[in-house]
This record gives C-alpha cells, structure tokens and sequence, in this order.
C-alpha cells in the first residue's frame, strides 16, 4: 500500500483507518518509532540511576532498533508478518545491552503472534502485544518489576481492553501509547532504586518513545524536536554523544553564558536544531550551558547566537571526525593484541574487554577471541557471533565481563549452532579469575563449571566520577566528587581519587585479602598511578599490589581484590 492521492483529501490518520494496515505501512510506523527515539537518546540515556558516566540505555535501544530499521530498508514486503519477521531478525543482530535485546524480544513475540496475517487487524495486534510480553518476560531469569517489562505488560493489557472499544489498530495505538506512558511514570513506585535516585526507568521510556513515534506520525506530528531537558550542569555527560555520530557532524561545540535576560528554553533549543544536532541544554547557578554538533559550514553560528542572548564565559571545540577516527582506531588495536590459536575440539574463550590494556590480559591468560566492548559500548549480539563464529572448534566459551553485555551474550549463544556458553562474569576480574581455570583440552562441562566457581573467589571495585548530585543507599553523591563501587554497589563518595581509592578497599573489607591488582584507565598516566599505588602501599603494608594498564574509559581505575 502507497500513500496516493486518496490521501491529499483526509489527514494521514483517516488514512491509515480507512485503509488496511499492510506491511508497507507497519514499516513506516517503525522508522517512525526508532526517529523519534532517535530524536528523544539523550533524554532516555540521562535517566540512569546510579550517578556514572555509563547511561547508555537509549544509545543500546536507538542502535538496536536502527539495525531492525536497516533489515527492513530496501524491503517491499507487503505481509505484516514476513516483515515482522524481517525487523525481529535485525533487532536481535543488532541487540545491545540489556535493553536492546529485551528490545528484540518484544520484537520477536511480534513476529511470532504476526506471523500469518498479511495485514494488521485489532484483534492482531492484541495478540501480538499479548505475545510479546510473554516472551520478553520468559527471555529474563529473574523478571523485575518497575522496568521495560513492566511497560510491555501494562501495553498488553491496555490493547485486550482497547478493542472492547474499537478495533481499529490505530485507535488501539492510541489507547497503548497512554498507558505506556502511565506505565513509565508509575515504574518509581515498584522499584524503590528508581524512586530513590529520582527517575522513571530508562528502558520503559524508550518503549514508550518507540510506540508514541508511531502514534506522532499517524497523527503528523513532528518527529525531530526532542523534549526539552534541561539538566543540572553537573549532570550533562557528553561522552555519549560520541556514540553515534552522523554524517556531516564535524564539530562539537560546549558553550557556558550567562542570559542577559529570562531565557526562553523552547525557542533556544528550536533556533540551536536549525544549526545542528544532538543538542542538550544544562542549567546552573544563573548559568547555562549548551551542548551541539555542526558542519563545517555552521561551526561559529552557535557561539554568534548565544552572544546575542548573553555573556559567554567558556567555549570548548572539538573537532568530531578527528576523534571518530581516534576512538576507531583504538576499537581496533584489538587486532594487533596476539591471541592463543585454538585447535579442532579445544575449549576456546571469547571475552569482552572495555581497553586495550585489559585485552592483552586477556589474551595473556588464553582467549581465542576479543571483542571490544564495556560501559557506553556495549557490543551488539552480531559483534559477539562474529568473533567465534569462524574459530575451528565448537567448543565456545562467552566472557561478558559486564552485567550490561550478559543478554546479548546469551542471544548469541542461542542463535549460534555452536555448542557456546556463557560464563556471566559481570565484572573484568570476574572474568581475569574465570580465565585461571581455563584447560583448552579439559572436559567442557566441567571447565565451564570451574570458571563459573572462580567467579565467587574475586571482588571487584571501580572508581569513577559522579555525573550528578544524588543520595543512594545512605551514601550522598556530589557530581563531579570520586565514587566507588563494590560488585556494582555504590560504596562511598570522597574529594580525592586516593582517598576514593581507601574508602573502597575498606568498604571491602581489604585487610582479609592478600592481592591487589589496579587497572588503570585511559585518563590515568602510570606516574600518578604508581603514587596512588604507593600510597595504598603504606596503608596496606603486607599486601601484594599490583598495577596493570586498563585502558578502559570512565572509570579512573578498576581494581580486582582477592
């Protein structure tokens, strides 16, 4: 079905309800979902509980929607369901982080309900919203209320009493995109970390982002301004932005000013979008800062506009392509890192390492194969298959090495016809301590349980910095303060990083220990490293200290304790 002349009569909604809903048109409501998804990222990655720079769950959802998108884009499918199947192929691919693959679960219960209806009914779509949540609820070993499974129950009980009313699809969308959005303000008061740290959950507002981009497009509604989201200037983390940069993005610019007069939020961000993308705003003690990427062409128009609206009193540019190409080639470095070969019928190791540093660890204890990957870069189910998928034996095991790559892990062992487990090491040392009881040529089942076992002997602690003020677990954050955090407990806050450093070994508990090994991160050089270490040293004098370059972004050092 084209949109035709028909059209140019009656909005796009009497359209879309006085003409069947075929595979054509779902694929419109799709990359409607995933623009204004796109369009809403940052609001959905700001919305992270604990205060660390790794609040990446609208990246994962917009990356993995744009792979179901991508799947579907050159399609002329008519049938709803073979096109279903088409973007629930793509999203599982592309899935990233926990969010992503729940994501292509729920895509893959509507395909599975779609399958035999060339065009969406009613009755069809509440039984596909019915079918998607149960399989992103049997996806999930330990389903927990207050999160994007929530949503996706919540929608399917709005579709069943819906079509009571109707049974036009879109008026059932219609009815859907309300409740996810009571469904998402309503996720605080089941899971008390949300209310806590003051947010709804990440990955149910995506959802919710993904249906009402739908919705905003059958009632042609704009699909490119984001909601306004003025941040505490503290809390505005602009690494993220760098995770997906688009063509003609050549420069970032970070501007603080102070308005000469009341600014008007609504039409800042409205001239800024003319200029350029991936805007944020942040406010302060009379203050704001503002956050863009621009062409070439528009590089000094922001700063020329804000001069007319007040007093700068800081710029900093970047230029966007230069760093592209610098992050690209350290997510490659991988392949000069020199990996144990694997024979026919071995035991082989893949692991996920977040640096450069921590993969030549890896590949020092035995891996077959690295894949890069950590905080804000969580590699997709596609990436993971790749790097085993061509090793000479069918004995595969997954080192996840982060509790966020754990699902994607897992759908690539489910989609492989490799015998492949996955270890769940939620940390790197988790995974540095499974790797002691690697034997290549051992019995597979009881090298897996080994490396499983070792896991318990090891704690983990990283050190990072605060994105935003927030009180968590009796402990008060200052953005911009040293956090620590004890098997992914947030632990204790200080000034120092040393003093960070203390506090978390204390907390764990250091003294019943023997080894301590420090991985430090890209923002560390060794000398202030070894000070740190020298320290620690005196504090812990009978200790074995080890230090390790990490290479690891945002986290200033990660510490493995045993």
């Amino acid at each position: 079905m084209n949109d035709s002349a028909t059209q140019q009569t009656m909005s796009r909604r009497e359209y879309y309800i006085a003409n069947p809903i075929d595979g054509q048109a779902l694929k419109r409501l799709t990359k409607a979902g995933l623009t204004w998804l796109r369009t809403n990222q940052q609001v959905v990655n700001a919305l992270n509980v604990f205060p660390v720079p790794d609040g990446d769950t609208g990246t994962n959802m917009v990356l993995t929607m744009q792979s179901a998108v991508q799947e579907i884009d050159e399609s002329r499918e008519t049938h709803v369901g073979n096109l279903v199947g088409e973007i629930a192929h793509g999203a599982l691919m592309g899935a990233r982080g926990n969010s992503g693959v729940i994501l292509s679960q729920l895509w893959r219960g509507l395909a599975r309900a779609l399958d035999e209806y060339d065009i969406l009914t009613g009755e069809a779509l509440v039984k596909a919203f019915a079918e998607a949540r149960d399989t992103a609820y049997k996806g999930v070993v330990r389903p927990v209320e207050g999160t994007i499974l929530t949503v996706a129950k919540d929608v399917a009980a709005a579709a069943a009493e819906a079509i009571k009313l109707s049974d036009e699809p879109i008026d059932i969308l219609e009815h859907v995109v309300k409740a996810a959005d009571q469904s998402v303000q309503n996720t605080p008061n089941l899971l008390p970390i949300l209310k806590e740290a003051g947010v709804v959950d990440s990955g149910g507002k995506g959802l919710y982002f993904i249906l009402e981009g739908m919705l905003r497009w059958i009632n042609e509604e704009d699909l490119e301004t984001a909601l306004i989201n003025v941040q505490d200037l503290g809390a505005m983390d602009f690494d993220n932005t760098m995770e997906s940069v688009e063509a003609g993005q050549d420069w970032e610019l970070v501007i603080d000013f102070r308005p000469n007069a009341s600014l008007n939020v609504e039409n800042f961000y409205a001239t800024l979008e003319t200029m350029g993308t991936s805007i944020q705003i942040g406010e302060g003690d009379d203050m704001y800062r503002m956050h863009i990427h621009v062409p070439d062409e528009n590089r000094t128009k922001p700063w020329d506009y804000v001069l007319t609206l007040g007093t700068i009193t800081n710029i900093a540019i970047e230029n966007l392509m230069a760093q592209m190409d610098e992050i690209s080639a350290k997510a490659h470095s991988s392949d000069q890192i020199e990996l144990l070969p694997v024979e026919p019928d071995q035991i082989a190791v893949v692991a996920v390492a977040p640096g450069t540093g921590i993969g030549r660890v890896f590949a020092s204890l035995g891996v077959s194969a690295l894949v890069a990957g950590g905080q804000t870069m969580n590699p997709s189910t596609q990436q993971i298959v790749e790097a085993f998928e061509d090793l000479p034996t069918n004995k595969i095991v997954i080192l996840p090495n982060n509790k966020n790559i754990v699902m994607a892990a897992e759908a690539a062992a489910e989609i492989s016809v490799k015998d492949v487990h996955v270890v769940k090491s939620r940390t790197v040392p988790q995974g540095f301590a499974a790797m002691m009881r690697l034997a290549p040529n051992g019995d597979f089942d009881q090298v897996v349980a080994d490396m499983e076992a070792a896991m318990q002997d090891v704690e983990t602690g990283e050190i990072t910095t605060a994105t935003r003020d927030v009180e968590i677990d009796g402990v008060k954050v200052k953005s911009g303060e040293i956090i620590a955090l004890h098997n992914g407990k947030l632990v204790c806050s200080s000034e120092s990083l040393l003093d960070g450093c203390l506090g978390l070994l204390e907390k764990v508990g250091a003294d019943d220990y023997e080894l301590i090994t420090m991985f430090y991160g890209a923002d560390i050089d060794r000398k202030q490293c070894d000070e740190i270490a020298a320290a620690i040293q005196e504090v812990y004098p009978d200790h074995e200290i080890e230090i390790q370059e990490g290479g690891q972004p945002h986290y200033q050092f990660i510490f493995s304790i045993e």
